[in-house]
């Protein structure tokens, strides 16, 4: 049984990382205060669920989605399904014997968007795995065929055309790739992007008017893979740097300023006003330098970036913005690419592997900040935010995400208000059996499952 595992396993197999081993369902869950009558549709988030053993890393286990149905306040249904991934029923390999890799043998472990009528399960050295509304695997969507190479699992949709833009990254050449989908689910753009080496770029930006990509010292490495785990380490000398394509001119050369040595697994959000870009993410000042195992904490962090100054070149200033350590921020889906003031992130602690001791809300014009602090007992995913309607304004709507209760072994869907988020959920749904600690997510209206 993987939840067997003993103190001394790794703490991605053991305590509310470890994995589960069935797939269940349960139908009209009990519900501890009230769901907002509004909303009608499906939370679902990723996460990796080693079939067996120790895969080696937290990062390589088969994915498996956990998906809550919400409709009239009530949670109608839970189930937790794995991708069925050829990794996970051929025993295929992304990386053949003769170096050769298979775009088609990925994980899908880290994260599930919906994009013109399709749900897909993502993972970053692979082809999304479309997924049905009730989460059986239909199988791997490579556009028609247009694809090449592998697509990031954090693509970004924007929210005036449509169109959903991603990138690709390899350790063999050519290094970066990066592609567009139009607002029908067409491959309309690719492009080869020149960086000097194999970097793990795990997540990017948009704004209006560019694609913002992030070659951090994070490299690809020989002494790191012959460690095991992820074949990636810390090198600051290879130095860090963005990287602006103009959206407009995606042909053009993309220009790259260099900013101080650090990680970035997830940005928050970046809006431009003509040539000033800001950037927010969670920065790690560095990462994986001695064990691809040893995670360290990122803090909010800015990059405000002058592309057109007065004379000379562009400009860079950093600023720390909080020193809370956080991870996986998210802002409404509405305003990716766009002007932001409120952020939302998982207030992390070392104490369970990887894991949210809390959330915390950001107010990036005041300054201000809000958390709510699960206590000794709560551990919280990555938290979603959804509009309380279409004509809310950018503060008002819903957190949720799933928690689990340490001291019970039990896990629930929960529900904040984000304008009174230290209050605690507003509703708590039981779930028949405990969710482990994942990634990524998204709240799909009923209207965006393509049913």
């Amino acid at each position: 049984m993987t939840e067997a595992m003993d103190d001394g396993a790794p703490f991605y197999l053991r305590g509310v990382h470890a994995p589960v081993d069935e797939e269940v369902e349960a139908f009209d869950l009990p519900v501890e205060g009230a769901i907002p009558p509004e909303l009608d549709g499906r939370f679902l988030r990723n996460g990796p669920n080693p079939a067996s053993g120790d895969p080696g890393h937290w990062f390589l286990g088969d994915g498996m989605l956990h998906g809550v149905r919400i409709e009239g306040g009530r949670a109608r249904w839970y189930r937790n399904r794995w991708v069925r991934t050829r990794a996970l029923t051929e025993g295929a390999r992304w990386m053949q014997p003769d170096g050769r890799l298979d775009d088609t043998a990925g994980l899908a472990n880290t994260h599930v968007v919906a994009h013109a009528g399709r749900i897909l399960a993502l993972v970053e050295n692979g082809y999304p795995w479309e997924v049905d509304p009730d989460l059986g695997t239909i199988g791997v969507h490579d556009f028609g065929g247009r694809l090449e190479g592998p697509m990031t699992a954090h693509p970004k949709i924007c929210a005036e055309t449509g169109e959903m833009h991603f990138f690709g990254y390899s350790f063999a050449p050519p290094y970066l790739r990066y592609h567009r989908i139009d607002a029908d689910g067409r491959l309309a753009f690719s492009r080869e992007i020149e960086i000097p080496r194999p970097v793990m770029m795990h997540d990017f930006a948009i704004t209006r008017d560019f694609v913002i990509f992030m070659d951090l010292p994070l490299v690809f490495s020989l002494e790191a893979a012959a460690r095991g785990g992820m074949p990636y380490a810390f090198d600051e000398a290879a130095g860090a740097r963005l990287g602006f394509l103009p959206r407009a001119n995606p042909e053009a050369s993309v220009v790259w300023v260099e900013v101080e040595p650090c990680y970035v697994f997830h940005p928050l959000n970046a809006w431009n006003e003509g040539g000033r870009v800001v950037l927010d993410v969670a920065r790690y000042p560095e990462l994986w330098r001695r064990s691809s195992r040893v995670f360290d904490q990122a803090m909010l962090h800015r990059f405000e970036i002058d592309l057109a100054p007065a004379s000379g070149s562009p400009r860079v200033a950093e600023s720390p913005l909080d020193d809370l350590p956080i991870e996986f921020p998210r802002v409404e889906e509405s305003r990716t690419g766009l002007r932001h003031r409120f952020g939302y992130a998982a207030w992390t602690s070392l104490e369970h592997g990887i894991a949210g001791r809390g959330h915390v809300r950001y107010d990036l014009e005041t300054g201000g900040r809000e958390i709510w602090d699960g206590g000794a007992a709560l551990v919280a995913s990555e938290a979603v935010f959804v509009p309380a309607g279409p004509k809310a304004s950018e503060e008002e709507g819903w957190l949720m995400g799933y928690v689990h209760d340490v001291e019970r072994d039990e896990s629930a869907f929960a529900i904040w208000d984000a304008t009174r988020l230290a209050k605690g959920p507003v509703a708590r749904v039981a779930l028949p059996q405990r969710v482990p600690m994942g990634f990524h997510g998204s709240w799909i209206p009923e209207s965006g499952t393509g049913s």
